[in-house]
């Protein structure tokens, strides 16, 4: 039986397979008007898609926990009570093809107010509509970069509550699955990486004091998030720096106090904290990295990085590297590869009934 097709389960919740659709950013959200920051009919159709294609876990793009944690202006984000009812509709549809709906929980740090990837992605200020980043430094992510402001203390406890009342609303939005983002040089990770935290306070300096601000989000959001749910944290493994940045040994020991404050799975992927680094960008290059985790700690790793067959798929479950593979880039080529993946490998998902032709 084809391990990638086989359910998984974390507490309460069973993921029919372990294809697993990444958070990826669409850009789209309305940018102002009642509708900020709500999903809206690409996002719908979108979503659902992959999950008449057969996608086990849908895990929603970064998800702003306020209008100021948001890349950028057309980011989603889950900080009203309006933007719950816009994504009741998705979760909805996506229950009704046996899938399960989850979201990431974000805030982009000194990486926010940009403009779309389409539209080069660069920093936008005032003039356009942009605002100021915040950070754990005043440190820029690179000379394009709006410098952003640091964060008081007060501020910092303030974001921990926003992701609380995050957490809150995307479980009345009817999301089974929570993740944390703290990869990809957004705020978290920033705090995370001695490459953009500079503080000398009980945030700053030490493997201790750097990994504060993420526990205490984690603990906030889990206070809030029922326990019959399960609670997923997205890192960067590794900087990509020679030295001063967060490494793979980090990730290792953090993975283990990540399970200790209640998270059940690891969303392993890599850098994006430091400009200019080389990537050996290739096939599975990050899987490596979450096969660490899932050789040296008792915690479920999910694998990412240019995954895209259905034999290499497999291949990663069946060495036991990581618990299931997440999907990006490879499932906005094809929203039905679940599908065609369980042909290849013989293994059972789901197909519409009006989609019983395919079969």
């Amino acid at each position: 039986m084809s391990t990638l097709f086989q359910p998984f389960t974390l507490r309460d919740v069973t993921i029919p397979n372990r294809v697993w659709m990444a958070p990826m950013c669409q850009y789209s959200a309305d940018p102002e008007g009642p509708g900020t920051g709500a999903p809206n009919d690409w996002h719908f159709t979108h979503l659902a898609a992959r999950a008449a294609g057969g996608t086990g876990l849908i895990l929603t793009e970064a998800t702003a926990v306020s209008p100021e944690g948001r890349i950028s202006l057309y980011d989603l984000g889950i900080w009203n009570d309006a933007q719950v009812e816009a994504f009741r509709r998705i979760t909805r549809f996506l229950v009704s093809q046996g899938t399960v709906p989850g979201i990431q929980l974000a805030h982009a740090g000194r990486k926010a107010s940009t403009d779309r990837t389409w539209k080069g992605g660069k920093p936008v200020g005032p003039e356009a509509y942009g605002w100021q980043p915040l950070a754990p430094s005043a440190v820029a992510f690179d000379e394009r970069h709006t410098v952003p402001t640091e964060l008081t203390v007060d501020q910092i406890k303030e974001i921990v509550g926003q992701f609380a009342d995050a957490a809150r609303r995307a479980l009345a939005a009817g999301f089974e699955v929570a993740e944390i983002h703290g990869a990809h040089g957004y705020l978290i990770n920033e705090f995370l990486s001695p490459h953009s935290n500079r503080r000398t306070d009980a945030y700053g300096g030490s493997y201790e004091n750097r990994t504060r601000f993420a526990l205490e989000v984690v603990d906030a959001v889990r206070r809030v998030w029922p326990e019959d749910k399960p609670l997923f944290f997205r890192i960067s493994a590794t900087d990509w720096l020679e030295e001063g940045g967060w490494t793979a040994d980090d990730t290792v020991r953090f993975a283990a106090d990540l399970q200790a404050h209640g998270i059940d799975l690891l969303d392993v992927s890599t850098g994006g904290n430091a400009s200019g680094v080389h990537i050996p960008v290739r096939p599975g290059y990050q899987v490596p990295f979450a096969a660490r985790v899932k050789a040296e700690t008792s915690l479920p790793v999910a694998a990412v990085g240019l995954i895209t067959d259905a034999e290499q798929a497999e291949k990663i479950l069946a060495n036991d590297e990581a618990d299931a593979v997440l999907l990006g880039r490879e499932l906005l080529r094809n929203p039905s590869w679940a599908r065609h993946a369980a042909r290849e490998l013989g293994g059972d998902v789901h197909v519409p009934d009006q989609y019983h032709r395919s079969v």
